[in-house]
Protein backbone atom coordinates (compact mmCIF):
# COMPACT_ATOMS: atom_id res chain seq x y z
CA UNK A 1 0.00 0.00 0.00
CA UNK A 2 1.64 3.22 -1.14
CA UNK A 3 -0.72 5.92 0.09
CA UNK A 4 -1.52 6.47 3.74
CA UNK A 5 -5.22 5.98 4.51
CA UNK A 6 -5.39 8.51 7.33
CA UNK A 7 -4.22 11.62 5.50
CA UNK A 8 -6.73 14.48 5.77
CA UNK A 9 -6.46 15.36 2.07
CA UNK A 10 -7.22 11.84 0.79
CA UNK A 11 -10.81 12.65 -0.19
CA UNK A 12 -9.71 15.71 -2.15
CA UNK A 13 -6.73 13.87 -3.62
CA UNK A 14 -8.93 11.08 -5.04
CA UNK A 15 -10.86 13.74 -7.03
CA UNK A 16 -7.68 14.89 -8.78
CA UNK A 17 -6.45 13.77 -12.18
CA UNK A 18 -3.00 12.09 -12.22
CA UNK A 19 -1.46 15.35 -13.50
CA UNK A 20 -3.14 17.39 -10.75
CA UNK A 21 -2.03 14.81 -8.16
CA UNK A 22 1.60 15.18 -9.31
CA UNK A 23 1.37 18.98 -9.09
CA UNK A 24 -0.15 18.64 -5.60
CA UNK A 25 2.71 16.33 -4.54
CA UNK A 26 5.32 18.75 -5.92
CA UNK A 27 3.72 21.51 -3.86
CA UNK A 28 3.86 19.27 -0.77
CA UNK A 29 7.58 18.65 -1.27
CA UNK A 30 8.17 22.38 -1.77
CA UNK A 31 6.13 23.23 1.35
CA UNK A 32 8.00 20.65 3.44
CA UNK A 33 11.42 21.93 2.34
CA UNK A 34 10.39 25.54 2.95
CA UNK A 35 8.91 24.96 6.41
CA UNK A 36 11.74 22.70 7.59
CA UNK A 37 14.45 25.24 6.80
CA UNK A 38 16.96 22.39 6.83
CA UNK A 39 17.76 19.36 4.67
CA UNK A 40 15.09 16.66 4.65
CA UNK A 41 15.73 12.97 4.13
CA UNK A 42 13.74 10.83 1.71
CA UNK A 43 12.07 9.21 4.72
CA UNK A 44 10.84 12.62 5.87
CA UNK A 45 9.60 13.48 2.37
CA UNK A 46 7.87 10.09 2.14
CA UNK A 47 6.09 10.85 5.41
CA UNK A 48 4.84 14.20 4.08
CA UNK A 49 3.75 12.63 0.80
CA UNK A 50 2.05 9.70 2.51
CA UNK A 51 4.04 7.16 0.52
CA UNK A 52 6.58 4.45 1.26
CA UNK A 53 8.21 4.84 -2.14
CA UNK A 54 11.58 6.56 -1.79
CA UNK A 55 11.88 6.38 -5.58
CA UNK A 56 8.69 8.44 -5.96
CA UNK A 57 9.82 10.97 -3.31
CA UNK A 58 13.28 11.31 -4.91
CA UNK A 59 11.72 11.70 -8.36
CA UNK A 60 9.48 14.53 -7.13
CA UNK A 61 12.35 16.26 -5.29
CA UNK A 62 14.57 16.07 -8.40
CA UNK A 63 11.76 17.37 -10.60
CA UNK A 64 11.22 20.29 -8.23
CA UNK A 65 14.98 20.89 -8.18
CA UNK A 66 14.95 21.17 -11.99
CA UNK A 67 11.97 23.54 -11.88
CA UNK A 68 13.81 25.83 -9.46
CA UNK A 69 16.92 25.76 -11.67
CA UNK A 70 14.79 26.68 -14.72
CA UNK A 71 13.13 29.58 -12.82
CA UNK A 72 16.55 31.16 -12.19
CA UNK A 73 15.48 32.76 -8.89
CA UNK A 74 17.43 33.53 -5.71
CA UNK A 75 16.36 30.15 -4.28
CA UNK A 76 17.66 26.71 -5.15
CA UNK A 77 17.01 23.11 -4.18
CA UNK A 78 20.11 21.01 -3.70
CA UNK A 79 20.54 17.27 -3.39
CA UNK A 80 22.97 16.50 -0.58
CA UNK A 81 24.70 13.22 0.19
CA UNK A 82 22.71 10.55 2.03
CA UNK A 83 19.63 11.26 -0.10
CA UNK A 84 18.76 14.59 1.53
CA UNK A 85 17.30 17.67 -0.13
CA UNK A 86 17.36 21.33 0.94
CA UNK A 87 15.68 24.53 -0.22
CA UNK A 88 18.03 27.45 0.36
CA UNK A 89 19.09 30.90 -0.73
CA UNK A 90 21.79 30.87 -3.40
CA UNK A 91 25.19 31.67 -1.92
CA UNK A 92 25.69 34.89 -3.90
CA UNK A 93 22.59 36.46 -2.28
CA UNK A 94 23.41 35.60 1.35
CA UNK A 95 25.80 38.51 2.04
CA UNK A 96 23.35 40.94 0.45
CA UNK A 97 20.39 40.03 2.68
CA UNK A 98 21.87 38.54 5.85
CA UNK A 99 21.36 41.81 7.77
CA UNK A 100 17.59 41.31 7.38
CA UNK A 101 17.57 38.14 9.45
CA UNK A 102 15.58 39.04 12.58
CA UNK A 103 17.15 36.91 15.24
CA UNK A 104 20.44 35.07 15.05
CA UNK A 105 20.52 31.48 16.25
CA UNK A 106 23.37 32.32 18.67
CA UNK A 107 25.10 35.39 20.00
CA UNK A 108 28.68 36.02 18.91
CA UNK A 109 30.44 34.27 21.83
CA UNK A 110 28.67 30.89 21.61
CA UNK A 111 28.83 31.09 17.79
CA UNK A 112 32.64 31.48 17.91
CA UNK A 113 32.87 28.55 20.33
CA UNK A 114 30.68 26.47 18.01
CA UNK A 115 32.84 27.41 15.01
CA UNK A 116 35.99 26.40 16.90
CA UNK A 117 34.48 23.03 17.88
CA UNK A 118 33.22 22.39 14.33
CA UNK A 119 36.57 23.18 12.75
CA UNK A 120 38.74 21.34 15.31
CA UNK A 121 36.48 18.37 16.10
CA UNK A 122 36.81 16.06 17.79
CA UNK A 123 38.32 18.43 20.34
CA UNK A 124 38.60 18.16 24.11
CA UNK A 125 36.46 20.41 26.24
CA UNK A 126 39.66 21.37 28.08
CA UNK A 127 41.22 22.62 24.84
CA UNK A 128 38.09 24.62 23.94
CA UNK A 129 38.18 26.32 27.35
CA UNK A 130 41.93 27.03 27.00
CA UNK A 131 41.34 28.73 23.64
CA UNK A 132 37.96 30.38 24.26
CA UNK A 133 38.24 31.14 27.99
CA UNK A 134 36.22 30.14 31.08
CA UNK A 135 32.99 31.46 29.56
CA UNK A 136 33.21 28.55 27.09
CA UNK A 137 31.75 26.23 29.75
CA UNK A 138 28.47 28.12 29.48
CA UNK A 139 28.69 28.16 25.68
CA UNK A 140 29.25 24.39 25.57
CA UNK A 141 26.26 23.75 27.85
CA UNK A 142 24.08 25.96 25.63
CA UNK A 143 25.30 24.25 22.45
CA UNK A 144 24.64 20.81 23.94
CA UNK A 145 21.16 21.89 25.11
CA UNK A 146 20.41 23.11 21.57
CA UNK A 147 21.52 19.78 20.11
CA UNK A 148 24.32 21.34 18.06
CA UNK A 149 27.20 19.72 19.96
CA UNK A 150 27.61 16.28 21.53
CA UNK A 151 30.13 15.30 24.22
CA UNK A 152 31.73 11.89 24.78
CA UNK A 153 33.85 11.14 27.82
CA UNK A 154 37.51 10.78 26.86
CA UNK A 155 39.55 9.99 29.95
CA UNK A 156 39.21 12.87 32.42
CA UNK A 157 37.79 15.30 29.88
CA UNK A 158 35.02 15.38 27.30
CA UNK A 159 35.57 15.15 23.55
CA UNK A 160 33.28 17.55 21.71
CA UNK A 161 31.93 17.20 18.18
CA UNK A 162 29.07 18.61 16.19
CA UNK A 163 25.85 16.68 15.68
CA UNK A 164 23.97 15.73 12.52
CA UNK A 165 21.45 18.42 13.47
CA UNK A 166 24.28 21.00 13.33
CA UNK A 167 25.21 19.83 9.82
CA UNK A 168 21.59 19.93 8.67
CA UNK A 169 20.88 23.31 10.23
CA UNK A 170 23.87 24.97 8.57
CA UNK A 171 23.56 23.01 5.31
CA UNK A 172 26.90 21.25 5.75
CA UNK A 173 27.99 17.69 5.04
CA UNK A 174 27.65 15.21 7.89
CA UNK A 175 31.02 13.77 6.88
CA UNK A 176 33.52 15.51 9.20
CA UNK A 177 36.37 15.75 6.64
CA UNK A 178 34.05 17.24 4.00
CA UNK A 179 32.47 19.55 6.61
CA UNK A 180 35.89 20.90 7.60
CA UNK A 181 36.66 21.71 3.94
CA UNK A 182 33.28 23.45 3.61
CA UNK A 183 33.94 25.45 6.80
CA UNK A 184 37.41 26.43 5.58
CA UNK A 185 35.82 27.78 2.39
CA UNK A 186 33.10 29.63 4.37
CA UNK A 187 35.63 31.13 6.80
CA UNK A 188 37.82 32.17 3.85
CA UNK A 189 34.89 33.92 2.15
CA UNK A 190 33.95 35.61 5.44
CA UNK A 191 37.51 36.94 5.82
CA UNK A 192 37.33 38.45 2.32
CA UNK A 193 34.00 40.19 3.01
CA UNK A 194 35.35 41.61 6.31
CA UNK A 195 38.29 43.34 4.58
CA UNK A 196 37.97 47.16 4.54
CA UNK A 197 37.34 48.72 1.14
Amino acid sequence: MEESSNRPSDDAATQLTPEQRDIHRLKLVEAALYVAGRPLSLNELCSVLGTRSKIKAASLAKRLMQEYAARNTALEILELKDERYVLQLKAEFTPLVKRLVNRPLLSVGPLKTLAYIAYRQPVSQKRVVEVRGQHAYGHIKLLKDMGLVAAVRNGRTMALRTTDYFADYFGLSQDIAVMKRELKRVFGEADKTEQPL
